[in-house]
Order: structure tokens, then sequence, then C-alpha cells
């Protein structure tokens, strides 16, 4: 099982997409390499030793129910639901392709910081623009 964990670190991301649909069973998400690595190890893992007790899973039910108060629906949604630090969000805007790399506390583009995605979009279009529906993202606060 270490090799085949050792061997995550230096996979192409094709090698990684590849694993997940066996080992998942289903197409992987579109999130960047740290994540699909992240996920793959864990899940290489549990199939060799088991996944988590019943009393460690209780254990985090109970820590759960004592930040959110009992409701499941606030355990489910992520408590910031912006992506993930390192992904790299791709637009194409009138034959220019803009990349735009999430960070932890802002988004870089063109090597400048932004605060926001809509600045970025307000950059590239020249008008205003919801920067989330400008690349293609779901609402940040999960309305439709």
């Amino acid at each position: 099982m270490l090799p085949r964990l050792a061997a995550l670190q230096t996979a192409t991301t094709a090698e990684l997409k590849q694993q997940w649909r066996a080992l998942f069973g289903k197409e992987p998400p579109p999130f960047n390499r740290p994540y699909l690595v992240g996920r793959l190890a864990y899940r290489i893992q549990k199939l060799a030793y088991g996944g988590l007790k019943p009393e460690t899973r209780a254990r985090l039910e109970a820590l759960g129910e004592q930040l959110d108060g009992g409701n499941v629906v606030l355990r489910r949604i992520r408590a910031d639901s912006r992506p993930l630090p390192g992904t790299r969000l791709l637009r194409e805007w009138r034959g220019v392709e803009h990349v735009v790399t999430v960070r932890p506390d802002d988004f870089e583009y063109e090597g400048r910081p932004y605060r926001s995605l809509s600045a970025i979009a307000r950059h590239i279009t020249g008008t205003r623009w919801n920067g989330w529906q400008f690349f293609g993202i779901r609402n940040p606060r999960g309305a439709p």
C-alpha cells in the first residue's frame, strides 16, 4: 500500500482521474490536484485498513451537533463555500482565455491579487458582472 500512496505524488492528473474511477466507480470531481491526491490516499487506506470506527464516527457527529445545534443541513454546507485554494478558474472571453487562481484569502489574476471575482470580471470585460456567474460558479451562498 505504501508504494501506491507514494505513486500518487508523481502521477499525472489523467492517471489520478483514472484511479478515481477505479476506486470510486464514478467520474472524478472537477477539483484541483491536491484534493484528488488527498481523497485517493484516504480511499486507498480505507480499503486497506477499514474506515473510521463506529465510536469515532459517533464522537465526530456529537461534536458536529455541538457546533450546529443538530441542524443536519448546516452540517452539510461548507462554512466557506469558496473554491479550494489552488483551484484554477478558466474563462474564455472574446477569444482570450483568462485564468484565475484561488488563494486562501483572495484571487490571483495576471500576477495581481484581487479581493473578488467580480473585480476580475470587471477588469476583463469593462462592465459590472457577478464574478461567480462570469466564471460559471454557482452562488457562493448556495442560492440558485
